[in-house]
């Protein structure tokens, strides 16, 4: 099963979800026809697998989002945030492509991408109050566009920016944006 999930985000990547075909998947996993049908009734069924484990992991990361002080160790937490956040969406770039395109007509896979965005959404307003005081619902889709755009963009695009480079930049503006970190001069 994990390596049919695993076959079917590349060929989710390559060729588009409408275009994969379930030969595509079954190809890359080096199985059979029956073991995918064994543990998936169609390639809709996988995906929606898929889409369970990002939502997920998705989920996690906002519940293990600690404070984000104006301090050095808010942007420590808030680096390790933006960290993981461009790796979940490396990783599941095709589902995640897939909610936000409106590739998907399958509610439940649809319910789940909304949820987990709004799900780090929150989490991320919650922190921004504790550190500001106050956040308005501008403010946190402002913060939300960046992160899911610019990640998308380095997944789809492949900019070749170095990763410590991307989450350091990323990080500052978002900190100093966001959380009122003051600049360093």
């Amino acid at each position: 099963m994990r390596r049919l999930l695993d076959a079917g985000m590349p060929v989710f990547g390559e060729r588009g979800f409408h275009a994969a075909r379930v030969d595509d998947i079954v190809r890359a996993a080096r199985t059979s026809h029956g073991t995918f049908y064994l543990y998936f009734a169609n390639k809709e069924d996988l995906l929606r697998a898929l889409a369970t484990e990002c939502a997920q992991e998705i989920d996690a990361l906002a519940d293990r989002l600690g404070p984000v002080t104006p301090d050095a160790a808010g942007e420590a937490e808030l680096r390790s945030f933006v960290e993981q956040f461009f790796a979940i969406y490396k990783r599941y770039g095709p589902v995640l492509r897939a909610w936000m395109e409106g590739h998907v007509e399958d509610r439940h896979v649809s319910a789940l991408g909304l949820q987990a965005f709004t799900d780090i959404a929150t989490a991320l307003g919650n922190r921004m109050r504790e550190a500001n005081g106050h956040v308005d619902n501008a403010s946190v889709s402002a913060l939300m566009a960046l992160l899911e755009r610019f990640a998308y963009l380095l997944v789809s695009r492949g900019l070749g920016i170095d990763d410590d480079v991307t989450v350091d930049t990323v990080t500052t503006i978002v900190h100093r944006g966001f959380f009122a970190a003051p600049a360093v001069v």
